[in-house]
């Protein structure tokens, strides 16, 4: 009895989301592909491959997902300041936006773009089955908190920090420990509600901080002045 040969197996050549966008952008036998990487991947995030698959979307209708584009949205909402949600709304037909879940992510956007942080919360609150369907929602929604309140304030009172992250008590305790470990701050003295945060200091909270372009020359343009004159 002879031995039998094993068949090869067929190579499988894996394409990342980026070159399949890349090389196939308009090529509609990519978005099962890409409605994967929305509902598989919750810490990597392409706006380029959302915003290839929205197009998609606009040339097949049928075969539209509100619920994987609910997901795009969110992530884009993740991403602030950046704006990336803007960008994905426009892609997005107007009949499509007047469904319950986007117009509560439209409004929820407004406050964040806003620095209505209480109003944010207590709505994301109401929707939780829309804004949790992506891991880590509430963690990136408070980093941009504390991005926008970097910029604003130099001293932040505890209450304002509270209200913007929606975090309290020995939570907050707790978060401002690892913050003053690891990014900087500075907890003066006092307890409750008043107390004060330093925050870092950096060209927007801090005037003095701020480079005038009009009254500074790059070096290398002034280099380039000399052989002129000469």
């Amino acid at each position: 009895m002879g031995r039998e040969v094993p068949k090869p197996q067929q190579q499988q050549v894996a394409y990342t989301v980026e070159q399949l966008v890349a090389v196939n952008r308009y090529n509609p036998d990519i978005l099962p592909d890409l409605e994967n990487y929305v509902n598989v991947s919750s810490q990597t995030y392409s706006l380029d491959a959302n915003l290839c698959l929205l197009r998609l979307y606009q040339f097949e209708p049928e075969k539209m997902s509100s619920q994987i584009v609910a997901r795009i949205l969110v992530k884009a909402l993740m991403a602030m300041p950046a704006p990336d949600f803007s960008l994905c709304l426009f892609l997005i037909p107007e009949r499509v936006q007047m469904e319950e879940q986007f117009k509560t992510l439209i409004v929820l956007s407004h406050y964040l773009e806003t620095g209505r942080f209480r109003q944010f919360w207590d709505e994301a609150a109401k929707s939780r089955h829309i804004v949790e369907a992506v891991p880590g929602f509430e963690q990136a929604i408070q980093g941009y908190a504390i991005h926008v309140l970097s910029l604003t304030y130099q001293k932040v009172p505890r209450s304002v920090l509270a209200e913007a992250i929606n975090i309290e008590g020995l939570s907050l305790d707790k978060f401002l420990e690892h913050q003053v470990a690891n990014s900087g701050w500075v907890l003066e003295k006092g307890h409750g509600k008043g107390q004060l945060i330093t925050l870092p200091r950096n060209e927007f909270n801090d005037p003095a901080l701020k480079k005038n372009s009009a009254d500074s020359v790059p070096l290398e343009h002034i280099t380039r002045i000399f052989p002129i004159l000469g």
